[in-house]
Parts: structure tokens; sequence; C-alpha cells
């Protein structure tokens, strides 16, 4: 079937998300009095996957996991807190990360490209509406990229294949006309093939799985998976 569209993820596809993460730890935790190194990113993101993947099985709202990941990590670094004092402290760390938010540079051409070969584009993303379009709108891609679906609009996340059947319905596109295109293998590209789309991986990292076949290392390699 002829590909119509490509199906876009947003964190660390699209958006710098680790890049963003580590200007906001660096700083945010000086304001602790805390050193940041590379060990407590590690560690903000091993607490910050825990909770979201609570939030996305729907265990708990998007602002409670917020409080379970800033209270876990605290504990860790020994912060004295309260409860009460949880969001204050989020919101500090949520303040620089949000400063720190920008596309790759290859995005831009990338959809170009896109755009040139006459497809579609849209995102599904494991984040929360509000947060993922605005993301886009800080970003500057706000109008320059079809439909967002987030766990929020489908019920359902990455990587779980239910989540590429909605989407692509949603879209009123056939799965076998649709391209999933994004960095994390076991989320964007199993489940997307498993759901009937074709998928590459965005392996910014080259840390692989190398025996990949549809495996790039910039978005700028992508028109050669439009054809």
């Amino acid at each position: 079937m002829r590909l119509r569209g490509v199906l876009l993820d947003l964190d660390d596809t699209l958006l710098d998300q680790h890049g963003a993460v580590r200007a906001a730890l660096a700083a945010w935790l000086p304001t602790l009095g805390v050193p940041p190194t590379p060990a407590l990113h590690t560690l903000w993101d091993e607490i910050a996957e825990r909770h979201l993947r609570s939030w996305r099985e729907r265990r708990v709202t998007f602002p409670e996991q917020r409080r379970r990941r800033v209270r876990d990590f605290l504990t860790a670094v020994q912060i004295r807190h309260q409860d009460g004092e949880l969001d204050d402290f989020f919101a500090g760390y949520l303040r620089h990360y949000e400063a720190a938010w920008r596309p790759f540079p290859d995005v831009a051409g990338a959809l170009a490209a896109i755009a040139g070969a006459g497809l579609q584009t849209a995102v599904l993303t494991n984040g929360s509406a509000e947060q993922q379009h605005d993301k886009l709108a800080r970003i500057g891609l706000a109008g320059r990229i079809g439909p967002v679906y987030t766990v929020d609009d489908l019920g359902v996340a990455k990587p779980r294949p239910e989540a590429f059947h909605l989407a692509c319905e949603r879209w009123g596109l056939p799965p076998a006309a649709v391209l999933s295109v994004g960095d994390n293998h076991a989320f964007d590209v199993l489940p997307a093939r498993l759901a009937g789309l074709r998928a590459a991986h965005l392996d910014r990292t080259n840390r692989g799985p190398h025996d990949e076949p549809s495996r790039i290392t910039s978005l700028r390699e992508l028109p050669a998976l439009l054809r």
C-alpha cells in the first residue's frame, strides 16, 4: 500500500527531551544545595519512568505522578520535605524544564521532506495533552504538524499496539499506509509493526539494536524511507 502519512513521536524525536531534563536539573538542583551529576540525572529518569508508567496505565492522575516523582527523588537525595510542599518543589524543576525545550536541528528539514513527498504528519506521544501541545507551540511546531494523539485522547499508551490502531483510526488512514518514527525501539517500532504500520527507529544515540532494518541516526536520513 502506498505510504500516506508519517506518525511521529515527540519526546527525543522532535524535542530534545533528554537535553531539557539535563538543563533543568543543572539549574534546579543547586537551588536545593545538591550538585547535579549524571548519576542524579539517571536517578531522576528512573523515578520519572516508574511513576509515568502508573499514569499511562491510568492508576494515578498526572499531578499525582508528579508529586510521587519529586517525593521519591527528594527522599533519595536526602532533602527534607512535607507532602504539602511537593507541588512547589516540582514547580521549581518545571520552570527550568520548560525553559529548556528545544527542537532538534534536523526537525525542520524532515518536516519539509515529508511535505515535499506529499505525505501527512501526525504525532503520537505518551505525554499529557496539555503539556505536549504546549511543547509543540513553544518549539514552533504548532500548526506545522498534523493531529496530536496523547494518552489523554486515546485512553491507552504506547507500547500497546492499540494506541497505534486508535491513532490511525482517528487520523483516517489505514495502518499499512502509515510510517511510525520514534526514538524508542520498544515503544515506537515493535508495537507499531504489530498494529500493521511500517516503522523506523530513530537511533540518535547509536545504541541500537543495530540489526534493526529500518534504523536511522538522524531525521536527515528519513527521506530515504518515504519512497
